[in-house]
């Protein structure tokens, strides 16, 4: 399957240990997070727990905190760390020459049923 790539930011556009948010035409809110050594990821912009928004949350090594419960959420998979459970939907993540891309089917169809 040939994927289609679509360019969201630079690197630099998000800031270290944060997050910046990707609208989309449908459904909630793409959160793409940076980590201290300037890894880049991608989930949809709430929390498994009670929805709360990823994006606001802290990013600590390659998880981030929600800021309504403290949940760690794992930046990799989505998934909350233990003894939490839970998964948030991630998104598929490129970086080239300094830009994030995201793959544009995904940002179409995946989650949108999810409430914003």
């Amino acid at each position: 399957m040939n994927q289609e790539w679509t360019v969201i930011c630079r690197v630099e556009d998000i800031p270290k240990l944060g997050a910046r948010r990707v609208a989309r035409e449908q459904g909630a809110e793409v959160a793409i997070f940076r980590t201290s050594d300037d890894r880049v990821f991608a989930l949809l912009d709430r929390c498994p727990h009670k929805g709360g928004p990823l994006s606001q949350g802290i990013v600590s090594g390659h998880g981030v905190a929600c800021p309504l419960h403290n949940w760690t959420i794992a930046l990799d998979d989505g998934c909350a760390r233990a003894p939490d459970a839970g998964c948030t939907p991630r998104f598929a993540v490129r970086v080239e020459g300094g830009q994030v891309l995201l793959d544009a089917q995904e940002l179409r169809t995946q989650a949108v049923d999810a409430v914003a």
